[in-house]
């Protein structure tokens, strides 16, 4: 459980950062998805953005608990 604390809880709030930059600078009415716009209302464009650069950043934090195991973890028989 300590584990998935320590890459939800991070990644969350960088998420949270990474989403008030990125649409203080982009408007979500003027989004486009493969050349078409996005016909979303601004709340499920936020939440949409907000989920996905959550996913991005419990990734990154993942990948980085998943390289932090020590040899002994890796070679351990079970």
């Amino acid at each position: 459980m300590l584990k998935w604390i320590q890459v939800l809880w991070p990644s969350f709030l960088v998420a949270a950062v990474a989403e008030a930059i990125f649409f203080t600078v982009i408007d979500p009415q003027e989004l486009y998805l493969f050349g078409q716009p996005v016909h979303y209302g601004p709340l499920a464009t936020y939440s949409i953005g907000f989920l996905g650069f959550w996913l991005v950043c419990a990734a990154s934090s993942l990948s980085t608990v998943f390289l932090q195991r020590g040899a002994d973890e890796l070679n351990r028989r079970h």
